[in-house]
């Protein structure tokens, strides 16, 4: 029995000490883990850093714990604290930035107006007058044409040579240039002589081409050369309302700026209210400044001088002054443009004056003329609408009335549709 005793004692004993010994070796390989800081998910370096050892040591028992299954906490739960607090703790920049209300912006300060861009070369003088004897040649009164096509018959009559003079009134050649012509045609013996129609069309071309003036002098004073200190150059726009001549004003500007000078304009047109804003408009398109009254109906010959001082200011090369077309009597508006050539040039000369007419309205369109030119003295004639509605011969009529030149002619509504006269090209265009 003591025998037995022994043996049970003994057997105890050995599960004991290896009892003890597993449980030494369990908690040196749990301790192993628990040092090893790389091998174990940090939340961040914060919770981290805030975990004490005493915390560490509750980690290595809750994994003792749990192994031997008297626990069910998980280990992750020790961790989860310090994470929680981690927006707070670990992440206090993003915190206040999230926290801090967002900044107010700046109130938008009023949009500069960007520099006007400069404005594309515009189309060359020689395109443009291609464009010219093309429309001339499709207009709906070619006058040329049938003059050609009666000179060019084996025998002219009287009855052609009436027809010859009646298509040059229909023309809107005018009586006294129509007469001058059939006359001269009539003496030339090469029109009864000579009946190919080379021979005829150059004889018809070289007399409309003398109609018309060859010789004239149609350039502009400011596109001439001139010293850099001279004074800028003025030239007022005047004509009734309707025929385009705030609409040539800013074409003609887009011309010079496309030839690097600097223009000016001025609104002097305070009569009619939508006047001063077109002229704007073209403005700002061009990159041009417009001097303007900011009120309907100002003085102005009072824009006139402040657009004459600004120019002079800027050093500008051109001055554009648009005026009032309103015909309501000769007497107020030779007072009106009177004064306001008389007050530009206490500031600067006027060196042009260009009328600019409709060329659709033909001869009743130079009443009008002959008014402006006793009015305020015109140095060249702008005709507009020169295209498919126009008749041609009012280029050689108003020239005679006037006795001054077309200098521009205006070939639609595009802003490159202003072209300089040519006579070459005009006869060409209603002869072809």
């Amino acid at each position: 029995m003591d025998q037995m005793t022994l043996i049970i004692v003994g057997v105890i004993a050995v599960v004991v000490i290896a009892a003890i010994i597993a449980v030494v070796v369990s908690k040196n390989r749990k301790s192993a883990q628990v040092a090893e800081p790389q091998t174990r998910p940090v939340a961040s370096p914060a919770a981290a850093e805030s975990e004490s050892p005493e915390s560490e040591s509750s980690k290595a028992e809750s994994v003792k714990s749990e192994s031997a299954g008297t626990e069910s906490a998980k280990p992750e739960s020790v961790e989860s604290k310090p994470a929680e607090s981690e927006p707070s703790e670990s992440k206090p920049a993003e915190a206040e930035k999230l926290a801090a209300p967002a900044q107010p912006a700046k109130p938008a300060e009023p949009a500069k107006p960007a520099a006007p861009a400069k404005p594309a070369k515009p189309e060359s003088a020689a395109s443009r007058l291609v464009r010219l004897k093309s429309r001339l040649a499709n207009s709906a009164n070619p006058f040329g044409k049938a003059l050609f096509n009666i000179l060019a018959q084996d025998n002219i009559s009287e009855s052609d040579w009436e027809d010859v003079e009646d298509t040059l009134l229909l023309a809107d050649v005018g009586a006294e240039a129509s007469e001058q012509l059939v006359e001269e045609l009539r003496k030339d013996a090469r029109i009864t002589g000579e009946k190919s129609p080379e021979a005829v069309h150059a004889l018809l071309r070289e007399k409309l081409l003398d109609l018309v003036g060859r010789d004239m002098d149609r350039s502009l004073v400011a596109s001439r050369p001139c010293p850099e200190d001279a004074d800028p150059s003025v030239i007022i726009m005047v004509g009734v309302n309707g025929t385009g001549k705030t609409t040539t004003a800013g074409k003609l500007a887009r011309l010079f700026v496309a030839e690097d000078k600097k223009v000016v304009m001025g609104a002097a047109d305070t009569f009619r209210a939508a006047a001063a804003d077109q002229l704007e408009t073209w403005g700002s398109r061009v990159g041009v400044p417009v001097i303007r009254s900011d009120k309907d109906g100002a003085d102005p010959a009072s824009v006139a001088f402040e657009a004459a001082k600004a120019a002079k200011e800027q050093n500008a090369d051109v001055l554009i002054i648009d005026t009032a077309g309103r015909l309501q009597n000769k007497s107020n508006l030779m007072d009106e443009l009177g004064k306001i050539r008389r007050v530009t040039e206490k500031t600067l000369p006027v060196e042009e004056v260009l009328l600019v007419l409709d060329a659709t309205t033909g001869q009743n369109g130079m009443t009008q003329a002959k008014v402006f030119a006793e009015v305020i003295g015109i140095t060249g004639i702008v005709l507009t609408k020169l295209d498919g509605s126009a008749k041609g011969g009012i280029v050689i009529s108003v020239q005679k009335e006037l006795g001054v030149p077309v200098k521009l002619i205006g070939l639609g509504e595009g802003p490159d549709d202003l072209a300089p006269f040519d006579p070459e090209s005009f006869v060409d265009g209603i002869l072809d």
